[in-house]
């Protein structure tokens, strides 16, 4: 019982972080897409940015909110 409670306090908390890992992510990107024309490439506009942190933002999520857990479980010990 006590791993479900877990699992629901983790997804709990992967819905929490989503909107701003994902944001973080955007903006990665958007920073990557300027960094890259020093090469000769086009910039990556920031709309195409955000549409593309929305599924790079599910697994980095889901790192951060482990990582969150882990913290958590620690500081409870």
């Amino acid at each position: 019982m006590k791993k479900t409670r877990a699992r629901g306090a983790s997804f709990r908390l992967f819905l929490f972080l989503y909107p701003f890992v994902s944001a973080a992510v955007a903006v990665n990107l958007f920073m990557l897409g300027l960094a890259v024309q020093s090469l000769g490439l086009p910039a990556i506009p920031p709309m195409k940015a955000l549409f593309g942190a929305m599924p790079l933002g599910i697994p980095t999520t889901w790192l951060s909110a482990r990582w969150v857990s882990k913290l958590v479980a620690e500081a409870e010990k």
